[in-house]
């Protein structure tokens, strides 16, 4: 399945949430707070929702929030599945220690899907080491970066300040100044900001 390019103030409408998919144009050019019914020309239809749909719904939001696509959602629940625990908490800790969520909740990328990018041109190292993965998994201990080379850009001298002023996790310890961020332990559920049921994701892939 193709990464979706289309309009994703779409998408926050069709979840009837902010997603938060634009970075800070969400905070100051957000057209869901004018128009948040359902995209479609249907949209004023009532219909009973099934469990099936409220179940689709709830793991559609959660692979919009973090940009993955739909085979990548289904290896996180299958990994998940076989570790002990609450699956639906172990896979929503996946998807938020993802390199580029890392990136994001850092505060060195006002998106997402712009710290996917930054990610795959070469831009941030973990452990002094290039990595150009999206989907790699920090462990508590390592160290993300801005590569050296890097730094001087006008991108990331103008993402330094916006570093400065973001509210980061606890799971997180970030240096803007040094261009640097360490996980100080896995995410816990109280501190992942998505707002998901993972009970709901849970029964969907177990149908």
């Amino acid at each position: 399945m193709a990464r979706y390019t289309g309009p994703v103030c779409r998408l926050c409408r069709r979840e009837g949430m902010k997603l938060f998919l634009k970075g800070e144009k969400c905070l100051t050019k957000c057209t869901f707070e004018k128009r948040s019914s359902p995209p479609g020309m249907h949209q004023q239809r009532r219909r009973k929702v099934s469990d099936f749909a409220l179940q689709l719904r709830e793991k559609q939001k959660a692979r919009r929030i973090y940009g993955v696509l739909e085979r990548q959602m289904t290896n996180t629940f299958e990994k998940a599945s076989e570790v002990h625990g609450a699956t639906g908490e172990t896979m929503l800790q996946s998807l938020e220690r993802r390199l580029d969520n890392t990136v994001y909740r850092a505060g060195f990328a006002k998106s997402r899907s712009q710290a996917r990018q930054l990610v795959a041109h070469g831009h941030i190292q973990v452990n002094g080491r290039t990595t150009r993965v999206p989907s790699y998994q920090v462990n508590a201990g390592e160290q993300i970066g801005v590569k050296e080379s890097s730094r001087a850009s006008s991108y990331f001298k103008e993402a330094v300040n916006w570093a400065k002023t973001q509210t980061r996790p606890g799971w997180l310890e970030t240096d803007p100044e040094a261009f640097t961020a360490r996980v100080l332990a896995l995410p816990t559920r109280d501190q992942i900001e998505a707002q998901v049921n993972t009970q709901l994701i849970v029964e969907h892939y177990s149908r």
